[in-house]
């Protein structure tokens, strides 16, 4: 039962609290600035958002942090050193039922990449390594303006801008995680990165593979951009069979590149309509605080505006692709001659910096 397993997550309030939230004196203080002292997006919007003085935006910085994908055996070893980072693997423990620090550092490989430990895996080391940045640069965390998170990263974002504390966000990701895994197992499915030619029409080839099931016996077939990556680069996710169609026929297609997912499943599309109900109930359940930077949602690409828009957009996110370019277009958009905040990606991986760069 969902109540009776929140147990731990009560009883680790108040340490997520203090890893996780302001606090006087704390080393983590720096990152969740008052809404007195919050830092506006260094562009022509400030004016407009009303949120203080105009800043050079060279002296501001932006977090990334990456998805599902990013994850290999080995990541976190480096991070342990660092303050806090023991602790949240020892949280995490509690919360999870199972040695996830173990896991990430020894594998194996096939277990760490099932979503049900993939998520919360890639959840912690992010966060981990915001607390290597803040030992190694504190200006870059002191000075962010905004975060963006690949599907699940999004809720590393929203624990680092104070919008969720890190015990109940791990908690909806351990939720999450294994709703996906059970939706992900009702049919056989997957993701297809692809990278295509300027001519090259993804909806288009989407009908095409979801006509293509239909003449293979598969009622109500699924084939859909589950993920904007940057120009002429998608994910697309569906049936199985679908995918098959995609990567054979993908010369005609005009796709330069198809290649499989290490994923088990469709996300972003509505064969995870099954696991949206477990993380609406759990979001209810937890705090959910309007976030104290600019956090930008994977469904719109806009920034989140209160609690229970963070809610609402987190659950349909399950369902829907990620607006990940236009996210990216949101938080760099400026005139010409406008300078740039910095960038950082926080997590295993390089995905999130490498599509910001093709943005």
């Amino acid at each position: 039962m969902l109540v009776s397993s929140r147990g731990p997550v009560r009883s680790l309030l108040s340490l997520s609290r203090r890893l996780c939230t302001s606090q006087p004196g704390s080393p983590d203080a720096s990152r969740h600035p008052s809404p007195e002292t919050h830092a506006p997006l260094p562009d022509s919007d400030v004016k407009q958002q009303g949120r203080g003085t105009r800043k050079d935006p060279s002296d501001c910085s932006v977090l990334l942090f990456p998805g599902q994908g990013s994850q290999f055996v080995g990541m976190g070893r480096g991070l342990l050193k660092y303050p806090n980072v023991k602790e949240m693997f020892a949280v995490a423990h509690k919360i999870l039922g199972y040695d996830l620090l173990s896991l990430c550092l020894q594998g194996p490989e096939e277990e760490l990449r099932k979503t049900v430990h993939c998520q919360p895996a890639v959840f912690v080391t992010s966060l981990a390594a915001v607390e290597r940045l803040n030992q190694e640069n504190p200006k870059a965390v002191e000075t962010c303006v905004a975060a963006a998170g690949f599907s699940v990263g999004e809720f590393a974002a929203l624990v680092f801008s104070g919008a969720m504390s890190y015990a109940e966000a791990l908690f909806a990701v351990k939720v999450r995680a294994e709703a996906m895994q059970k939706a992900s197992e009702l049919v056989p499915s997957g993701m297809l990165s692809v990278i295509g030619r300027p001519q090259a029409q993804y909806k288009h080839a989407c009908v095409q593979a979801k006509e293509y099931c239909k003449s293979q016996g598969i009622e109500e077939p699924v084939c859909s951009v589950a993920s904007y990556l940057f120009p002429d680069g998608r994910v697309i996710a569906g049936h199985r069979k679908a995918l098959d169609f995609l990567q054979q026929n993908s010369r005609n297609l005009h796709f330069i590149r198809a290649t499989p997912l290490p994923v088990s499943g469709a996300f972003h599309t509505e064969l995870m309509e099954s696991a949206t109900e477990p993380l609406r109930e759990v979001l209810r359940q937890v705090e959910v605080r309007r976030p104290e930077i600019n956090v930008y949602s994977n469904v719109d690409g806009k920034r989140y505006m209160n609690e229970s828009h963070v809610r609402r957009q987190l659950v349909k996110q399950l369902v829907s692709p990620v607006k990940w370019e236009q996210a990216l277009h949101e938080i760099y958009e400026r005139t010409q001659g406008k300078k740039f905040p910095h960038t950082y990606e926080v997590g295993p991986g390089k995905a999130a910096r490498i599509h910001a760069s093709k943005v």
